[in-house]
């Protein structure tokens, strides 16, 4: 097969080469020729839909350039299997039924054998030319195909699953690859959730089966506001008579309202998660690695303090029967719930989890994992860190949103501090103000809040680290005093890292070392954490230490606001060993996805000018000056996080005179 057009363009050429035409236009041209079959198009159809509004001469033209330069690829004559002919009304492409995927595809659906159908499976890659980049009014060229033959694929992995093919068949691994690639497109597919439920049926597996009905039912919610089809709920109602299991008419009675029921006693003001067993999609040997993942993921979530973790032992009373989330939520008194499934095929493990609210049944996070079976226990570390520290900012926005639906008069010291945090992250000057009004709010109700008082000295401290006041040392005064009226915190790891932060800002790099450290011996997938940890090695000299540390950040948490931190983090230990080029491409992305961070400038004015790009560091500079018009060197270099490295702090300082800065 030399052509490939599902889930994208691969062309090869007689001599076996891939096929890299000239232009876009080119290999678009091309695919529509394959689309259009022995048929063809007229030549004055494809002029006008490939270069429109370039008058008839000049499209045509173009079009006569586009054809030689697939004919450079594919020149006619001899024993050519592929190649273009035509006439002044038409052009068409010539090759066998077996060079191109989509072809093939066709012929395969028109059987009626199993095997035939799982070929066509396999086939689809993907919809037509997904990812390649369409100009504009081209794609009303190729929308009907791609629609068309995703439509094909729907009414395939239905057929295919219907047909039963042998529970671990090849067959039967094809139809649920389809699947999973129609899902990752269209999460609402409901023919390829159907086939996951009658796969999961086959294989003995009737809780993941109804597992997946629940997860077609909550994103076709989220997604349309619709309910799943009747033929959906058919399904899955056979599935339960099938397994005994009376208890999931919960989940498929969807208009009965959730009911109230006195939650179990919880630790104040927490949220709470509990881990359920892990589906094993595989064989019985692997029911071990199963209920390992699940008591690594129970042990790192116990760790965070944030929030409040049911025992392994509770939640694994729900083993072997599918229950509703919002019962799991109802029994257990928690607002979360954790839920995945384990699958080996051959050397390879996979892993898929995610986190559901209990009460809306709204999924928050998921993540799938795939490692080799040969390096399992490691590989159950991995995942556990990660989850962990991807849940954590995830339940920590639910939290938030939470907060800011419940109206003034109902909030509490906890609320006030969860509408504070999407302030405290660095980003400017009034939102870090807003976050200390809230904090503030928050001691008053409870003046014993160490955690309020933590948050609260990171945003004095960050006010004068990002110089956003004319009194810097006013503010890391400010910072030094709220941590001590924090009181005790050492078994808080976000309050230890707010306060250690809060102190390295302020110079005071020993205390804040002492006060992560305690976070990461409590909470090692912290994710902040390990960033200030990054910065504290940075302002100690130990600039050795800091990329692993920023890199750990970044791998527990992908999506964390303080992502272009970390970055930027990173960038300066770049800058620090010499590698100035990259450490300013770094800060000139961070510039382009956040161009409100105004650090960023301060950054790249200094790197570029070190680097000798004097025409990027003025510019920076005066970006920095626009935004920041009070800025000055000297205030800079004053900072008391530069006091352990007073040799680059000069080079910074000479570097941001070079970029025009003024002195003072």
């Amino acid at each position: 097969m030399r052509i490939r057009l599902l889930g994208g363009l691969e062309v090869t050429s007689g001599e076996g080469r891939p096929a890299r035409f000239a232009t876009r236009k080119s290999a678009l041209l091309f695919a529509a020729l394959v689309l259009a079959g022995r048929r063809g198009h007229h030549r004055e159809q494809l002029s006008e839909g490939f270069w429109p509004g370039r008058g008839d001469a000049q499209a045509r033209n173009s079009l006569r350039q586009a054809l030689a330069d697939i004919r450079r690829w594919f020149p006619a004559g001899g024993d050519a299997a592929i190649y273009i002919e035509g006439d002044q009304e038409t052009v068409a492409l010539t090759a066998s039924q077996d060079d191109a995927d989509i072809w093939l595809f066709e012929r395969k659906l028109a059987e009626s054998a199993t095997a035939d159908l799982a070929f066509a499976a396999d086939l689809y890659r993907g919809d037509v030319l997904a990812g390649e980049a369409i100009p504009d009014g081209l794609d009303e060229w190729f929308s009907p195909y791609q629609i068309r033959y995703r439509q094909k694929a729907l009414q395939l992995v239905e057929r295919l699953s219907l047909a039963q093919p042998e529970a671990g068949s090849a067959d039967q691994a094809a139809c649920e690859g389809l699947a999973e690639r129609l899902l990752a497109s269209d999460p609402t597919a409901e023919p390829a959730h159907r086939a996951l439920m009658r796969i999961h049926a086959a294989r003995g597996h009737e809780n993941a089966a109804l597992r997946q009905f629940e997860s077609c039912r909550v994103l076709l919610k989220k997604h349309l506001n619709v309910q799943p089809e009747a033929e959906t709920h058919s399904l899955a109602a056979s599935l339960q008579t099938r397994s005994g299991n009376r208890q999931a008419a919960s989940a498929l009675d969807t208009a009965q309202p959730p009911q109230p029921a006195t939650k179990p006693a919880r630790p104040h003001d927490q949220p709470s998660v509990a881990v359920m067993p892990f589906d094993n999609l595989g064989g019985a040997d692997d029911e071990y690695f199963a209920d390992g993942v699940v008591e690594e993921i129970t042990a790192a979530l116990s760790r965070i303090r944030d929030f409040f973790v049911i025992a392994r032992q509770s939640a694994f009373t729900y083993r072997g029967r599918f229950v509703d989330v919002r019962e799991v939520g109802r029994e257990l008194g928690v607002a979360y719930v954790v839920e995945g499934t384990v699958r080996r095929g051959g050397d390879r493990l996979r892993i898929s989890v995610q986190l559901v609210d209990a009460e809306t049944r709204a999924q928050l996070w998921s993540e799938r994992y795939e490692g080799a079976t040969e390096d399992v226990f490691e590989f159950q570390d991995r995942i556990a860190a990660q989850v962990a520290g991807a849940i954590h900012p995830a339940i920590r926005g639910a939290e938030i949103e939470l907060a800011k639906r419940k109206p003034p008069t109902s909030l509490r010291a906890y609320d006030l501090v969860m509408r504070a945090y999407p302030n405290l992250w660095g980003r400017r000057k009034d939102t870090n103000n807003q976050a200390i009004e809230l904090l503030q709010k928050a001691i008053a109700i409870d003046p014993a809040y160490g955690r309020a008082h933590a948050l609260l000295a990171w945003c004095h401290a960050s006010k004068a680290a990002y110089l956003w006041t004319d009194q810097p040392e006013n503010e890391l005064e400010k910072a030094r005093a709220t941590v001590e009226a924090a009181g005790s915190i050492s078994d808080d790891p976000t309050a230890l890292t707010a306060a250690g932060s809060a102190m390295s800002m302020c110079g005071d790099q020993e205390r804040a070392t002492t006060f992560i450290e305690k976070a990461l011996k409590l909470d090692p997938n912290n994710a902040w954490a390990w960033a200030r940890h990054g910065w504290i090695a940075i302002y100690k000299g130990e600039v050795a230490h800091a990329p692993e540390r920023f890199q750990q950040a970044m791998t527990l948490s992908p999506m964390d606001p303080l992502t272009f931190n970390m970055r930027l983090g990173m960038a300066t230990a770049m800058a620090k060993t010499g590698s100035l080029s990259q450490a300013a491409a770094i800060a000139r992305e961070v510039i382009a996805a956040h161009p409100d961070i105004i650090m960023s400038y301060r950054y790249l004015a200094a790197w570029s000018a070190m680097d000798g790009d004097l025409e990027t560091a003025r510019w920076a500079a005066q970006k920095l000056l626009a935004a920041q018009p009070g800025f000055t060197i000297e205030r800079y270099r004053s900072l008391p996080f530069f006091r352990h490295m007073p040799e680059w702090a000069d080079q910074v300082a000479e570097a941001l005179r070079v970029a025009g800065l003024p002195e003072r």
